[in-house]
């Protein structure tokens, strides 16, 4: 292609984004403009079909500067992915298909959301180690199912962020060679330039995590193509260094700061277009030719998926073609859950849990952040990733949520992460993406309470679970037992749209009453009931025992108490008032127990007994003692 016309295509890409911004007075229109050529070249490249944005073996492109929608979905109008010119002229409005920034789901070819800045690159190394692991498991000498690559385009923002190191050093210790970080290095922020807050050496910094580096005039076009070519062929993650101006072709504006979150102003934009040689008068103009090179995407894209069915077809391997069909189709079925029959952790029992669901289920694979032996996450005999389950993430917790969010869109693979539940404050902003886009993974949390004991206040989440179940979305399970907790498990799994976490003592916890176990889809259940009781008492986890002990010393005092287990305090919310009613007799006192913070329960509670202070440090069984949770101290409270 001449660059006189990659030239014209990228001015098309820079006025449009510049229209949408204008026409909805909001926006980010230097970056779109910025990376204009870039994402021309980037469309020779890349290999995706419109018509299909679901298919399996296409590259992923993943904006981590959210903020750039104005490039996002001038590309994905123009490649063909069912977005019209009405839609960009709706930027930014109310229901419309092109919110202000990126969502999972709600735009067609959106590969994850994005938008808190370097939350994307972590997203890209998710998706760049998914596509090994399933490449491991369905490829072989003589076919490649799983060949693609993974772009992501990123800003300084990005690269200060925090989970950026985490992620580049997880892509870099594990050599991702598919993934092409391209990092718009325009040197400019909200506040002005970069220098007033960053002078590290980006090139040291990478190639330290050993990864390649190119660098690149951002707007040449053979520059960027040479370096995207030579990209493909490096045995290691490559970033490429285009030095871009932001605002490009936007006259005045061109290289300022005030391009990067604001209209650049009719009159600006006017001029801009007679300087490129577009009509001034005319908005969101694309003329035949450019959209014609645009969209040969389609036909390139749906040929390139007929020829990888093709091969689909005529996988020479049994076993590989049976290992593509149990990823792609796994039998929940086929899980043999385990029975439990004594006291013990639920991190312990949840541990044997998630070995038997990944014996089971091939895509079923995860990690801690360096905590499996405590997490008790160890997929016992099924390897080191990427060609085994077993993900050591190291000490990354932010970035290991973010992987793990992109690895359950990848396709096939079911993700779970571990750190222990003070420890989710460090990947609070992933979980809230996992929420928001409807992303199912699992988080796996232990050590859960003061129960941690010795480890002191530091490491006592005491406020983590009001956190977590006030995040729409988002469920948080905290079983009180073995079977409780695979219950949790089954009705986990059944929620396609919705993350898990896993809410897991440390401490041994006593098997509850077999008579009455069950309901936990309901999200609370009555455990133990007593005829014409006058109280109910109301627990999770490690105080759901707690609450059995409190009844039976009331009963001794000739007081009657109901008992409900509330394993997963949302899932109740959602139960018609009349089922609540049928648990929490509203003619009873009702009483919560919770050794966390448990503002929550007054929804549903006349009093709450739980946490006002961060814990201390002492063996578990004298905090509980010290901050009031034993049968004694609660009766005397509630009678």
């Amino acid at each position: 292609m001449s660059n006189a016309m990659r030239q014209k295509m990228a001015d098309t890409i820079r006025f449009l984004a510049a229209d949408m911004v204008q026409q909805a007075n909001s926006g980010h229109p230097g970056a779109p403009m910025g990376l204009a050529d870039i994402a021309v070249v980037l469309s020779e490249h890349m290999s995706h079909n419109p018509k299909n944005p679901k298919w399996l073996n296409r590259d992923r492109l993943v904006f981590s500067g959210g903020h750039g929608t104005g490039l996002i979905y001038s590309l994905y109008y123009l490649w063909g992915y069912g977005l019209q010119i009405d839609d960009l002229k709706n930027f930014r409005q109310l229901d419309s298909k092109t919110p202000g920034h990126p969502e999972y789901g709600h735009t067609a070819g959106i590969e994850i959301t994005t938008g808190p800045l370097g939350q994307g690159i972590a997203n890209a190394v998710g998706f760049a180690m998914a596509s090994k692991y399933v490449g491991n498991k369905v490829n072989s000498e003589t076919a490649n199912m799983i060949d693609h690559n993974v772009y992501c385009l990123c800003g300084d923002g990005d690269l200060e962020e925090g989970i950026s190191y985490e992620a580049c050093s997880v892509a870099g210790h594990m050599g991702l060679d598919n993934l092409i970080l391209i990092y718009d290095s325009n040197r400019i922020t909200i506040e002005g330039s970069t220098e007033l807050s960053l002078s590290e050496n980006i090139r040291d910094r990478f190639e330290s995590q050993n990864w390649a580096v190119l660098e690149i005039d951002g707007h040449n076009f053979e520059e960027i193509d040479g370096a995207l070519t030579q990209a493909k062929t490096i045995s290691r993650p490559v970033l490429i260094i285009a030095n871009t101006v932001i605002a490009k072709g936007g006259g005045k504006m061109e290289g300022s700061h005030h391009a990067h979150g604001a209209p650049l102003g009719d009159e600006v934009i006017k001029t801009a277009k007679i300087s490129a040689g577009f009509d001034p008068e005319v908005t969101f103009a694309v003329s035949d030719d450019v959209l014609e090179r645009f969209r040969c995407a389609i036909e390139k894209g749906d040929l390139a998926e007929r020829e990888w069915k093709h091969r689909l077809k005529e996988l020479p391997l049994s076993e590989q073609n049976e290992a593509y069909e149990q990823l792609m189709n796994p039998d929940f079925e086929r899980i043999v859950w385990p029975a439990f029959e004594k006291a013990d952790a639920t991190r312990n029992t949840n541990g044997i849990i998630l070995n038997a669901i990944a014996k089971a289920i091939p895509g079923f694979l995860g990690g801690s952040a360096d905590l499996g032996p405590s997490n008790k996450t160890e997929l016992k005999d099924m390897g080191d990733f990427p060609k085994g389950k077993n993900i050591h993430f190291g000490i990354r917790e932010h970035a290991m949520a973010s992987i793990t969010n992109a690895m359950a869109l990848y396709g096939p693979i079911i993700p779970f992460s571990a750190t222990f539940f003070v420890f989710s404050d460090y990947l609070k902003p992933a979980a809230r993406i996992a929420a928001l886009a409807g992303i199912q993974q699992f988080f796996i949390w232990t050590h859960d309470s003061i129960g941690v004991g010795e480890d002191g206040p530091t490491h006592q989440p005491i406020e983590h679970l009001s956190q977590f179940r006030a995040l729409p979305n988002f469920y948080v399970y905290r079983p009180a037992d073995g079977a409780e907790n695979v219950k949790c498990w089954q009705k986990a799994l059944s929620m396609k749209r919705s993350p898990s976490a896993f809410v897991c003592s440390r401490q041994n916890l006593s098997i509850l009453p077999k008579a009455l176990k069950g309901n936990v889809e309901n999200g609370g259940y009555l455990l133990v009931e007593e005829e014409n009781a006058s109280i109910t008492l109301m627990a999770s986890g490690s105080e759901v025992s707690l609450a059995i002990e409190t009844a039976q010393l009331l009963a001794a005092q000739g007081v009657k108490a109901n008992v409900v287990s509330v394993p997963c305090f949302d899932l109740l919310l959602e139960e018609p008032q009349s089922y609540i009613d049928s648990i929490i007799k509203p003619s009873t006192k009702k009483v919560a127990i919770e050794a966390a913070r448990g503002l929550e329960w007054y929804r549903f509670a006349d009093t709450v007994i739980a946490m006002d202070s961060f814990g201390a440090s002492a063996p578990a069984e004298l905090l509980f003692e010290r901050f009031g949770f034993n049968a004694e101290a609660i009766a005397s409270k509630i009678v």
